[in-house]
This record gives structure tokens, sequence and C-alpha cells, in this order.
């Protein structure tokens, strides 16, 4: 894969990522042939901001965390009212690492 495209794949998707976790991305996108990059040209990543959003204005019914996939959570979530709100707080606060790392761990099933 050209620099160029590795590059300009990474501006525009690092918001997505981890940051910790971008220079390993870099090296696995370069390491890739036409196809893989182009798979993961097409992966529909969460954006970490909007399930914050989410998470504040109505995580206490588990939206937030039946958009990651985290079905049972959201289930618990949903059913208590978040844990009598405890859950939803901590969502807070970790709901965009969450969001990165599933994108992360897509974009790696990809490669």
């Amino acid at each position: 894969m050209t620099q160029d495209k590795v590059d300009m794949y990474i501006m525009t998707n690092q918001k997505f990522f981890p940051p910790e976790k971008i220079a390993f991305i870099r090296e696995k996108l370069m390491a890739a042939d036409e196809t893989k990059f182009s798979l993961a040209s097409t992966i529909d990543y969460k954006d970490p901001t909007t399930l914050l959003l989410i998470s504040i204005f109505v995580g206490g019914l588990g939206i937030d965390r039946f958009m990651l996939g985290d079905t049972g959570m959201g289930i618990l979530k949903l059913l208590t009212g978040g844990l009598c709100g405890v859950l939803t707080i901590i969502d807070w606060f970790s709901i965009q690492k969450k969001a990165r790392e599933l994108n992360y761990n897509n974009l790696m099933l990809a490669l």
C-alpha cells in the first residue's frame, strides 16, 4: 500500500481508534494488500462522540450498550435503570474508550 493512501486513511479515521494504537494500525495498513485495504475502507465505525451523547441523554435505557453490540449489559441497564444510575455514570466516562476499542478490533479482523 502506498504511504499517501495510508496517511489519508489514518487522518480521516483517527478519531475512531485508540491514540496509542495508531502507529500499529499504520504498520498493518502498509503491509496489507489492495483488497484488504479496500475492505478496511468499507468498515462502518462507531463514532465515540455520538455514543457519548447517546449515553448522556438515554444511557439509562441501555441504548449505548445496544449500539456497541453489548446486548447483555444493554438489557441489564434497561431493566434496572442503569443499576439505579451507577452504571450509567460509569459509562459516561468509559463509553468512548469502548467504542474506539470496538472499532480497532473490527479493523484488525478485516486486516
